[in-house]
């Protein structure tokens, strides 16, 4: 499945999380996704505890947190809010 495909996975709903992206228009929320597995969590880990996902979901949470940085507008707000918070 190609990039596209993967992204495809990922909706957005105002009524659900206040418009957070999420997973095929369920209640699992891109950020929670990543949070497990910045934790340490293997996709296994995460489909095995929530059977109604697959690797794919996961995989696409991966390609949207990299596009959500590749764009120059990503990159400069991410400067903005790092000089806010007195970082850089």
């Amino acid at each position: 499945m190609d990039d596209a495909d993967l992204l495809k996975r990922i909706t957005v709903n105002p009524g659900i999380f206040g418009g957070k992206p999420i997973i095929r228009g369920r209640r699992m929320a891109v950020e929670h996704i990543l949070g497990m597995l910045a934790a340490g969590a293997t996709t296994e880990a995460i489909v095995n505890d929530y059977p109604y996902l697959e690797g794919d979901d996961v995989r696409a949470c991966l390609v949207f947190a990299r596009r959500s940085f590749s764009t120059p507008a990503s990159r400069h707000a991410r400067v903005r809010r790092l000089r806010r918070l007195g970082t850089t």
